[in-house]
């Protein structure tokens, strides 16, 4: 291993912890949004509207941040400010007395990601190339959800505590989360010391495709359906709250469940793609599209933790090969604006369908069933299509 391979990983390493203690943050934090929204008197379609709205934040936004990151070059400032308001946005929420205002930090906390996402991602992208884009994003991502893990165990932790009334245990919850947002800043200085030019990584003569190619185009819309049929967790665990399959301590358990598998199936999807391509994210993808009759359908806790797992492994999909297939159709140049096209179309149809799953969850559960299995299953098929660009 060469000495500019060694780096790159050890730059990956280094910016996976920054993830792991962020997703402390802000994945314990989603862990109990949704029941504590309820806990505040918003209904499921506040609650789908705001998980949806806030992904819809996070990701388009990127457009216009991948934009200005990618024409300026300023990776790392870009990096800072979305995650200075990205964590602590968080435990703000322990000051949050009514839902309007819960929403409003919840958003708050998205906007961060979508001013720093893009810029990450290319920073990412560079050292990726160095160990392979599917390994590279896989190792982060695995990084990443130990704390997507530990956070929700942690808040589950805090509201087992038998004294005080439940809405004092969600404001200890959420406050317990700004040591980790302060941890996480730390380790992000130290990433901007040591590799305060991670584009040394790559040549610049790296080859890739154009933005305007067929196969990009055709990329859109397989990760348009798989986003509109994938569930986020807060409308999941509404669910689970509202009828009385979980308790609320419970919950963020399975999350970790699902975080967990998120984790091995990051790395390992993300280690196989570099070998097997586009036909590792079809079965992925396959796998993760029955999550929905298992976690909205049956009471059963077995069957639930089986749905439960494979919405990890669609989530593991999502955070590593999606990413490493854009870093491969996308010469290092216009990288940056390319994870703003796809980051924006992925965050408006992941509104779209958590918008309307939130309605279909009021009218039918079988329909939500329905629509996300669909939509996942249609997405395997545009991405068949893709093997062929």
């Amino acid at each position: 291993m060469g000495k500019k391979t060694k780096r790159a990983l050890a730059f990956i390493v280094l910016m996976g912890f920054v993830s792991l203690f962020s997703d402390i943050v802000y994945e314990g934090a989603r862990s109990i949004s949704g029941p504590f929204l309820g806990l505040l008197g918003a209904s499921a379609t506040v609650v789908a509207f705001t998980a949806g709205l806030g992904e819809f934040i996070g990701y388009a936004l990127r457009l216009v941040t991948g934009y200005l990151a990618g024409k300026t070059k300023r990776y790392w400032l870009f990096t800072f400010v979305g995650y200075f308001m990205n964590l602590f946005a968080v435990p703000a929420l322990a000051l949050a007395g009514n839902w309007q205002l819960a929403v409003l930090l919840l958003l708050s906390e998205r906007f961060g990601k979508a001013i720093r996402k893009p810029s990450r991602d290319t920073m990412m992208s560079y050292a990726a190339k160095q160990v392979g884009t599917g390994f590279g994003f896989g190792l982060e991502e695995a990084l990443d959800q130990v704390g997507a893990i530990s956070g929700p165990v942690i808040l589950s932790l805090v509201l087992s505590l038998k004294a005080g009334e439940e809405f004092a245990k969600y404001k200890l919850a959420f406050s317990v989360l700004f040591f980790p947002a302060l941890i996480a800043i730390i380790l992000l200085i130290c990433g901007r010391i040591f590799f305060p030019e991670p584009g040394e990584f790559e040549e610049k003569s790296t080859p890739g495709g154009k933005i305007t190619t067929n196969g990009f185009a055709l990329y859109m819309v397989a990760i348009s359906l798989i986003a509109a049929g994938f569930s986020d967790f807060p409308l999941i665990s509404f669910h689970f709250a509202k009828n009385h399959i979980l308790s609320s301590s419970t919950i963020p358990l399975f999350y970790s469940i699902a975080m967990a598998v998120d984790a091995v199936a990051a790395l390992f999807f993300g280690k196989l793609f570099d070998k097997k391509g586009i036909m590792v994210l079809i079965i992925s993808s396959a796998l993760s599209a029955l999550f929905a009759p298992l976690v909205f359908l049956t009471k059963n806790i077995f069957l639930i933790s089986v749905g439960v797992s494979l919405w990890g492994i669609g989530m593991g999909a999502q955070e590593s090969i999606l990413k490493a297939v854009v870093a491969n159709l996308v010469s290092r140049e216009k990288r940056a604006f390319a994870y703003g096209i796809f980051n924006t179309v992925f965050g408006l149809f992941w509104f779209l369908g958590s918008l309307f799953m939130g309605i279909l969850y009021e009218k039918s559960l079988l329909l939500l069933v329905i629509f996300s299995v669909v939509s996942e299953l249609s997405s395997v098929f545009v991405l068949l299509g893709l093997r062929k660009h």
